[in-house]
């Protein structure tokens, strides 16, 4: 079923005289429908919630309500501001899932590169008080940033070896992947650090032995993307799986970064869609 949809922005937080706008993509209908809290990519430093509305927009005409974020960057503010603004989304969110047409118990998460990396990490760590750290509105009631699922597109799930890996390309001198240099000075404007790098880190975080959340995951990636290490993903999917996570691993032959926003109307990107909106309908319902 195809449902009509409603888009508008709206403010969900203020920092200062700053506010941060959701973009949200309504269904049409009875409901109550699952709702899907969305982070764009960008290497953390760039983007906004228009970037991935090629995603969201068939999304919700399949029946899930959409928020889609801004969120706090670089130079405005590094690690762990922007997590703390999604884990604050979440929150709200919850307390009016039931006037957005969805259930506070119906809500997940969907993000792409290092969104995905965030969408993960928030996943994982909900109770995290550094994350859990804005206070809701008064009088409205308790929630947390627990979620049903997530669906992670092409996520930067290792921050530190990614960097690593960039960093090795680029002293290896030109020619090397523009992404190199696209990505390298993000890395360094959000995170600060490597041992940040380290401990924001969703794939060490379990080869740490941390006690986290395992929300079920969806994990989306072209085979032929240089700017998500294989090796990372090999490594999250074995460790997630081992402590009792599930993942769902597509891969897509021939795809690259990207490839649902890049050229949506593709047939691996139509395919990757149909699969979210399974995922998604499966996992929260």
């Amino acid at each position: 079923m195809t449902y009509d949809i409603e888009i508008e922005d709206v403010e969900y937080l203020r920092h200062g005289d700053r506010p941060l706008l959701a973009r949200l993509f309504k269904p049409r209908g009875s409901g109550p429908f699952p709702l899907v809290v969305e982070l764009h990519g960008g290497a953390w430093c760039r983007g906004n919630r228009l970037n991935d509305s090629p995603i969201n927009e068939p999304l919700a005409k399949s029946g899930v309500v959409v928020a889609a974020l801004d969120f706090r960057m670089p130079p405005e503010a590094p690690y762990p501001a922007s997590v703390a603004d999604i884990n604050y989304a979440i929150r709200l969110l919850k307390t009016r899932a039931t006037a957005l047409g969805s259930r506070p118990d119906l809500v997940g998460v969907l993000g792409t590169s290092s969104g995905a990396h965030q969408a993960i990490l928030v996943g994982m760590r909900p109770h995290d008080r550094r994350y859990a750290a804005i206070p809701l509105p008064a009088g409205l009631p308790a929630a947390d940033a627990s979620v049903r699922c997530a669906v992670l597109c092409w996520p930067v799930i290792d921050p530190l070896a990614r960097y690593h890996y960039v960093k090795k390309l680029k002293a290896g001198g030109p020619p090397y992947p523009e992404v190199v240099d696209r990505v390298l000075p993000c890395h360094d404007q959000f995170w600060q650090t490597e041992e940040a790098m380290a401990e924001g880190n969703p794939v060490q975080a379990l080869e740490r032995g941390e006690r986290v959340a395992l929300p079920p995951v969806l994990y989306l990636q072209g085979t032929r993307d240089q700017a998500h290490p294989r090796a990372d993903l090999d490594r999250f999917v074995a460790r997630y799986r081992a402590v009792g996570g599930e993942v769902e691993l597509e891969l897509f032959e021939g795809e690259s970064e990207g490839f649902i926003i890049r050229n949506p109307s593709s047939p691996a990107a139509v395919r990757a869609v149909d699969k979210i909106v399974e995922f998604v309908r499966k996992r929260i319902w």
